[in-house]
């Protein structure tokens, strides 16, 4: 890979300076070709090593918050206030109206198997780290107090990190779930793409179908963000597609009915957001009498000529004007070739 194609790609993540740009620029005009490439050679050096470092962070989230539930699912978990914990706007996974009452029986009948993480604010005050929608359906459906839950010892940084990750790995995590998280992670953490997807072991056939949310308009995410699980990331990059091509609106109607329908598939949806072709016009019939007795009709459509015969012998009477016909064109074709 040349030096051109290399900063391309690793200078991405470098956050812009304008002192450090504006020094550069004057430094690089009086600058010979080989000093030049020395300077390019330092920012390709910076931006590889802010990515490793960026990587070590994902990792180190990714094993702490695995750590912590593995500590809570052993016993190591004890009980809090819900009236202390707060909850981190936008960090709480969206889940479905069949999720939510699926784990809202869950939580009613049966002990909590997995504890919420959280982390001491050091005012009386906690942050869900994970476990959002749990804490939710104990203080509001469930009327409880108290919680299960297992204390996370990191900065606001780390507790980010530590949520979505949590999010992340989740076994049944709607793809919007998993788009929505990584631009959490790009918009709040500074994180780029590489940098998350090298964390998060996702294949880049995923990651590629993950990313195509990005490009529906912004109404269609709108609707997305109410129903998560309505529309997958193969259904997105189809969508996508059509939206590209001229039919946003048909795509913005077409993902407001599939969340709102849950009969509705996302097959179904793709199909009234494309565009419909125009019905050809019917061709005029044409009726060929002998005085005032109907003969038959003739019609044209999509290159096939069409003879309808009336009255009680149509049968017999169609079968001799086909002998009729193909002779005709027989003739047609000899004199034309003479």
């Amino acid at each position: 890979m040349n030096l051109a194609k290399r900063l391309s790609e690793r200078t991405k993540a470098i956050e812009s300076d304008p002192a450090r740009v504006a020094t550069a620029t004057k430094v690089a005009e009086s600058r010979t070709s080989p000093g030049r490439i020395f300077d390019a050679q330092n920012l390709v050096n910076q931006a590889e090593e802010k990515l490793e470092g960026a990587e070590r962070e994902l990792a180190a989230a990714r094993t702490r918050i695995e750590e912590l539930e593995r500590a809570g699912a052993a016993g190591g978990a004890s009980e809090v206030d819900i009236a202390t914990l707060v909850e981190v706007p936008g960090r709480r996974r969206v889940l479905s109206q069949a999720e939510y009452q699926e784990l809202r029986e869950n939580l009613a009948n049966n002990p909590l198997i997995h504890p919420i993480v959280y982390r001491p604010l050091g005012d009386g005050r906690n942050e869900i780290v994970s476990g959002a929608n749990r804490t939710a359906i104990y203080r509001d459906d469930l009327k409880r107090s108290k919680i299960l839950g297992i204390a996370f010892n990191g900065d606001a940084k780390e507790a980010e990190l530590g949520a979505t990750f949590s999010n992340l790995l989740a076994p049944s995590l709607p793809d919007f779930e998993k788009f929505r998280q990584f631009r959490r992670l790009q918009d709040e953490s500074g994180f780029t793409r590489n940098d998350i997807i090298k964390a998060s072991g996702l294949s880049s056939s995923h990651i590629h179908r993950i990313l195509a949310f990005e490009k529906l308009p912004s109404e269609a995410l709108a609707a997305i963000t109410t129903r998560p699980d309505s529309v997958g990331g193969h259904a997105a990059e189809e969508f996508a597609a059509l939206a590209n091509a001229g039919n946003g609106d048909a795509v913005v109607k077409a993902i407001r009915a599939l969340v709102e329908d849950e009969t509705l598939t996302q097959k179904e949806a793709l199909s009234m957001a494309k565009p419909k072709l125009p019905k050809p016009e019917a061709a005029p019939t044409r009726t060929i009498s002998i005085g005032r007795k109907k003969l038959c009709e003739v019609a044209v459509r999509n290159g096939v000529v069409g003879v309808r015969f009336a009255g009680n012998d149509s049968s017999a009477t169609a079968q001799e004007w086909a002998d009729k016909i193909e002779a005709f064109i027989k003739r047609e074709i000899d004199s034309s070739a003479e």
